[in-house]
């Protein structure tokens, strides 16, 4: 039987907070010691990926405790619920089924009346079928033109983890010579985000993916109406242009002013979402169907391993737990995502959503305020550029910030130039291994100013190359490790209350239904 109780009320929560700074980080990295750690506090994942963790202020006591608080709070049994359609989103009284799109891991999920899993291959047979026909020029704009670029229109999970996905595997495609269109992203109701993006293309030749599972989203239909007006102007028809992601009951679903309908459903958040329709459609036009589902295959990888029970040979629920002792014993307020990849230069803004909205919440599964610390701020870019922006907080800064760091082997391209004795890519690599150590151990040195205190935890993932399955397998494994910390804290991290207050009160500004300060502003910003 699954009990649903608060951190604060597990026996393995006050062992864990009475492990804070068991680990001194300095001394356990330094000398063979340290190279001993990197070659065993490793975990293979999915997509031919490793998690590294030596890095981390951890040993076997720590990793004990861990071990019985994932025990304790019956981590994999909560997620295989999950994969057996009981009810995990109590916010809603929904299912969450985002995992169903990639593989069937646990039991038949029936809901609605329909096989879910049979649902989700449907929908995505769809827009393989869609973009198969796009590809070999069966479907064409009115001037029978072939289309050559897709722009989608969506925000929050309809935008971030799409364009990350996609800007992750763009230059890929080009080297594998699988790239078949470009894509590009509206999603700010910013009217210059939409006219910058129609500026760079050509409208005629563009196909539109709308995207929005209510149908009523503002900004998406705002910016819908924008794209629209602009291709009236060309003397162009939208029904002609445009295809919709939405859900069957939708009043997108059955509409005269689309090409085509794929559908998702309420059993998928947003920011969960990359796996369905809603980042299938868009990818399957860029890149070929076939790309997509071998993304598809990479995360189910990691969802597999995601149900071991050991935490020692399960990367996402080690990453999980390991932060939770970050967040709730050493007391860290943030984590910082730093990819050594321009790939993925759009993952962290994707994680970023991720984390946040689903374990930003102060009260538990039940409504019921939490007397303990939950999800951390999460922020990050890519190295190398990081490290001349805000890398000198995290070097120096009074507030300690654990990393988590991803690098790989290859770059894309494979293209590179040898300067000095050694390849871009190789002194890349170099950035990021000296990070590593250099955060670790720090320096020791008379001028203050040149000192470095070290004892700064961090992890990295590394792999060959940012391929379809390794980036499938990177996903599913933040995905996972997000849905275990929320186990952990005995949150809904599957629902978004916190993003509604300020749409309701957008709404009465609109409608010029303010008063006191509420209209002052309104004023100020002349609505």
């Amino acid at each position: 039987m699954i009990a649903w109780k608060n951190f604060s009320e597990l026996k393995a929560y006050s062992r864990l907070k009475a492990l804070k700074g068991k680990v001194n980080l300095q001394e356990a990295m330094a000398g063979e010691s340290g190279a001993k750690r990197v070659a065993e506090y490793a975990v293979p994942m999915g997509g031919h990926l490793t998690y590294h963790y030596a890095a981390k202020q951890v040993d076997d006591e720590v990793l004990d405790a861990l071990q019985a608080l994932a025990d304790e709070a019956q981590l994999t049994d909560k997620y295989q619920a999950l994969l057996d359609g009981e009810v995990i989103n109590t916010g809603e009284k929904r299912l969450v089924l985002h995992q169903l799109t990639r593989g069937q891991q646990g039991k038949a999920v029936t809901a609605d009346g329909v096989d879910k899993r049979a649902f989700y291959v449907g929908e995505q047979r769809k827009a393989a079928e869609f973009a198969n026909k796009v590809h070999a020029g069966e479907i064409v704009n009115e001037k029978g033109e072939t289309f050559t670029t897709a722009v989608q229109i969506g925000i929050g999970g309809s935008d971030l983890g799409p364009r990350a996905m996609y800007l992750a595997l763009e230059n890929w495609a080009k080297a594998e010579k699988t790239f078949k269109m470009e894509a590009r992203f509206i999603s700010n109701v910013d009217p210059d985000d939409a006219a910058a993006v129609l500026n760079g293309i050509d409208v005629a030749r563009s196909l539109f993916v709308l995207v929005s599972k209510s149908g009523t989203t503002l900004e998406t239909l705002t910016n819908e109406s924008f794209v629209k007006d602009a291709l009236r102007k060309q003397g162009l028809d939208p029904a002609k242009h445009m295809v919709a992601v939405t859900s069957e009951t939708s009043p997108l679903a059955k509409s005269s002013d689309y090409l085509a309908a794929f559908f998702m459903d309420d059993y998928i958040g947003g920011r969960y979402s990359s796996t369905s329709c809603v980042g299938g459609v868009v990818l399957s036009l860029a890149f070929g169907p076939d790309v997509f589902a071998r993304f598809l295959a990479g995360a189910a990888e990691e969802d597999a391993l995601a149900k071991c029970p050991d935490v020692r040979k399960n990367p996402a629920m080690l990453d999980a737990l390991i932060g939770v002792y970050e967040r709730n014993a050493q007391g860290y307020p943030c984590t910082a995502v730093l990819p050594y990849s321009q790939a993925l230069n759009r993952f962290p803004a994707h994680l970023q959503q991720l984390d946040m909205e689903s374990n930003g919440k102060s009260v538990n599964r039940f409504g019921e305020p939490v007397d303990y610390v939950t999800g951390p701020v999460i922020f990050g870019e890519p190295g190398t550029n990081g490290q001349h922006s805000f890398y000198q907080l995290l070097h120096q800064g009074t507030d300690i910030v654990p990393m988590q760091f991803v690098g790989f082997r290859q770059n894309q391209l494979k293209t590179d130039v040898d300067i000095q004795g050694s390849t871009s890519q190789q002194k890349l690599c170099a950035n990021l291994a000296a990070q590593i150590m250099a955060f670790a151990c720090g320096k020791r040195d008379e001028n203050p100013n040149k000192s470095f205190a070290g004892g700064r935890p961090s992890s990295v993932i590394i792999g060959d190359r940012v391929t379809p399955e390794s980036l499938g397998a990177l996903l599913a494994h933040f995905e996972n490790k997000v849905m275990f910390q929320g186990f952990v804290w005995n949150l809904n991290s599957f629902d978004q209350e916190g993003v509604q207050l300020g749409k309701i009160l957008a709404k009465r500004v609109l409608a010029h239904e303010t008063d006191g300060a509420l209209k002052a502003f309104s004023d100020l910003l002349c609505i």
